[in-house]
């Protein structure tokens, strides 16, 4: 019996033995043919880049490198972006430990101005057919004159000064202005154009295009890119991106590292809460309307107060608004406009003064909406028909108000001691001169210049101070009030 114990037990000794080892020999070769693929993460950019943009590729290059993945795919499609965004976004990429590709995609997408950027900062550029990349002018000063037309203007305010100089002061100012708002222009050119070079000096891409694309709005489609050597390749998906980029030699932070892109599964990366909720707040026309929301909520707070609600949406629409206009463009001025516009329409409802403040208020507020938002990118402007349509209500709550007093400015007064003049009353006892009088289901002291019967009725003529001037009424008097 023990002896067969003694043999079960080596058998089984042996048979897993085996089986390690069996298992142990050909698991580097299955481990190897088995082992997941790496990932490519893939984040689609659509429309205007601004704080929302920023924050969502911040986080997904972060999730990148913890993930430990390949590459980092962003699917592009932007008119442009805000200044501040945009550098955010390309100091992230430089920093990062992932290979960021930048495809411009769906067919007939644009990386526009900021795009551009971008576009150039990421480690491998690529473009769908049919797509087109440029127009990276500074957007503050589109509309203005190009350095070529600044030269051809500044060689015309030379020939013309000794004219100018003779028609006043004033034409000779506007020369000096104009030269001003030139070095400006200057100014900002410049420095995109050396921002931009220096982009494409680190990627090896082309920095003439780059200028030009600064300096003259040149925009270019997908396949002249490629030609010039803006971007690295033209793929039709991405599947074809992570083809293509497969064995490219990329720069990350100082040393070399070849992509190895050819197996790589595809994941998408979807904004979170936070920024869907930066998203909408961020956008100009929510945060002006939670401006508005916010302090009209205090307001009526402060006329109803333990209404409670009133206060608590204002506060918390109020304090969204700031942290909004914290991470956009704001023109302050324009910002004191609106409130000193909302004071002064409350001032008029206070104090009527027939319009003036309330439609000084008005004026205030609409100047004030429309130039909050201190960039001309598109996407980034409060809605012109939403000032319109505040700026309609508001007028026509003034016209009512203002309708209302008029209307209590007719009428009789119905309350306090002015109403008792004109009302009538009845003489206590017998008096020539003073004597007591009831009126309005009081007691009162009267004087009077004629004499007055007991329980004659008498019309109450004025006031002065707690005592009542009367007259008598006649008999005839007293009839015709009767009929």
């Amino acid at each position: 019996m023990k002896k067969a114990l003694v043999w079960l037990l080596v058998i089984f000794l042996v048979v897993l033995w085996t089986r390690e080892l069996g298992g142990q020999a050909p698991q580097s070769d299955t481990d190897s043919m088995q082992s997941p693929p790496g990932q490519a993460l893939v984040l689609d950019v659509q429309g205007p880049i601004g704080p929302a943009t920023r924050d969502f590729i911040d986080r997904s290059l972060a999730s990148a490198a913890e993930k430990q993945a390949e590459l980092l795919i962003i699917r592009m499609d932007t008119p442009g972006g805000l200044d501040a965004s945009t550098r955010d976004i390309i100091k992230s990429i430089l920093a990062s430990s992932v290979p960021v590709v930048t495809f411009v995609a769906p067919e007939g997408a644009r990386a526009a101005s900021a795009g551009t950027y971008i576009l150039y900062a990421s480690h491998i550029a690529a473009m769908s057919p049919a797509s087109n990349v440029g127009a990276a002018t500074p957007v503050a000063i589109i509309g203005g004159s190009s350095p070529a037309g600044e030269k051809e203007r500044s060689g015309k305010s030379r020939q013309d000064t000794s004219s100018e100089d003779e028609s006043g002061e004033d034409e000779g100012e506007q020369p000096q202005a104009a030269e001003s708002a030139d070095a400006m222009t200057r100014k900002t050119i410049n420095d995109s154009v050396a921002y931009i070079r220096g982009l494409a000096a680190k990627r090896g891409r082309n920095a003439d295009w780059a200028e030009s694309a600064v300096r003259d709005a040149e925009s270019i489609t997908s396949e002249k890119a490629l030609k010039l050597g803006v971007i690295d390749f033209i793929a039709t998906d991405l599947n074809d991106v992570l083809r293509q980029a497969d064995g490219m030699t990329v720069e990350l932070k100082g040393e070399q590292h070849t992509v190895e892109s050819a197996d790589l599964e595809l994941e998408w990366l979807q904004p979170d809460w936070r920024n869907e909720v930066l998203s909408v707040i961020t956008s100009p026309t929510i945060a002006y309307l939670l401006l508005l929301v916010g302090v009209y909520g205090l307001i009526l707070e402060g006329y109803n107060p333990g209404a409670v609600l009133p206060g608590v949406v204002g506060a918390i629409s109020l304090l969204m608004a700031l942290y909004a206009f914290q991470m956009l463009p704001v023109n302050y001025a324009g910002l004191g406009l609106i409130v000193l516009g909302i004071i002064l329409m409350i001032a008029e409802t206070q104090a009527p003064s027939f319009g003036a403040l309330g439609f000084g208020g008005i004026v205030a507020m609409v100047v004030g909406s429309i130039i909050l938002i201190d960039t001309d990118v598109p996407g980034f402007g409060v809605s012109r028909s939403l000032i319109g349509s505040i700026a309609a209500v508001s007028a026509l709550g003034l016209m009512a108000i203002i309708a209302m007093a008029v209307r209590a400015r007719g009428r009789p007064v119905v309350a306090g001691r002015e109403q008792l003049v004109g009302t009538k009353g009845v003489a206590l006892d017998a008096f020539d001169g003073q004597g007591y009088v009831f009126a309005h289901g009081e007691r009162w002291s009267a004087i009077c210049e004629a004499p007055v019967e007991s329980g004659q009725e008498v019309e109450i003529i004025g006031l002065d101070g707690l005592t009542l001037r009367v007259r008598p009424l006649t008999h005839q008097q007293r009839e015709q009030n009767h009929v």
